[in-house]
């Protein structure tokens, strides 16, 4: 991926760190629940279309970013707690050529092929 790419997402890591950091939780919640968009891979244990449907929807920036403005809106702190992580997230996963999915295979994302039978 180019290295363009992965400062913007660096730079969106840092956005959502400060997110976070405008909430008034600990930073172990963001430690603990960092990794916890994860658990939507899950859905690939039903087929692939299913994974990918879930996984982009915990891994979309746009969902995070609504989330967090949610919380705003509503003075809601958990909601942009939740939001700054689903951000956070997704950017790190980005910087890592983790991309939103489709439907065909986990491996094929729209920032490329992942994996080791990448071409």
């Amino acid at each position: 991926m180019k290295l363009q790419l992965k400062l913007e997402y660096a730079a969106f890591l840092l956005l959502g760190i400060y997110a976070f950091a405008q909430t008034e939780y600990s930073w172990w919640w963001f430690a603990g629940l960092f990794f916890a968009p994860d658990i939507s891979m899950l859905g690939y244990t039903v087929n692939t279309k299913t994974g990918a449907l879930l996984y982009n929807f915990f891994h979309h920036l746009g969902v995070a970013i609504l989330v967090y403005l949610a919380g705003v809106y509503l003075s809601l702190p958990y909601l942009q707690m939740i939001g700054a992580i689903l951000f956070s997230h997704s950017s790190f996963d980005r910087i890592l050529g983790y991309g939103l999915k489709y439907p065909d295979s986990f491996q094929n994302t729209h920032l490329g092929k992942i994996g080791k039978n990448r071409e």
